[in-house]
């Protein structure tokens, strides 16, 4: 199995690709989405995540067919908030031992 390389945020789609490709600001953007300017900044600069509640937004946002599918944008965010996890994760784990009782 290949390891992912640093996935990007998927901010940086919504900001480089699909802003610019529908012309709109990012005040525009965020009125079309149902948030807050401030809200849709602190994500687009990748200072907050992708939520569940805001890939719902984007899938009624953009549709389901021109890319705005729930569930990849949530995979998108779970690979960079994983691949960062990984490098920054817990060092010190105590792993189980091998035979665990049964319950």
């Amino acid at each position: 199995m290949s390891r992912m390389f640093n996935p990007p945020h998927p901010a940086a789609i919504l900001r480089e690709d699909v802003l610019p490709a529908l012309n709109l600001t990012v005040t525009e953007a965020a009125e079309q989405l149902g948030v807050s300017r401030v809200q849709l900044s602190r994500i687009l600069n990748e200072r907050a995540s992708i939520s569940p509640e805001m890939a719902l937004r984007i899938e009624q946002w953009l549709g389901v067919e021109r890319g705005g599918r729930a569930d990849l944008w949530l995979g998108m965010q779970m690979d960079y908030d994983l691949w960062q996890a990984r490098q920054h994760g817990p060092k010190k784990v105590k792993r189980a031992p091998a035979e665990v009782a049964a319950a």
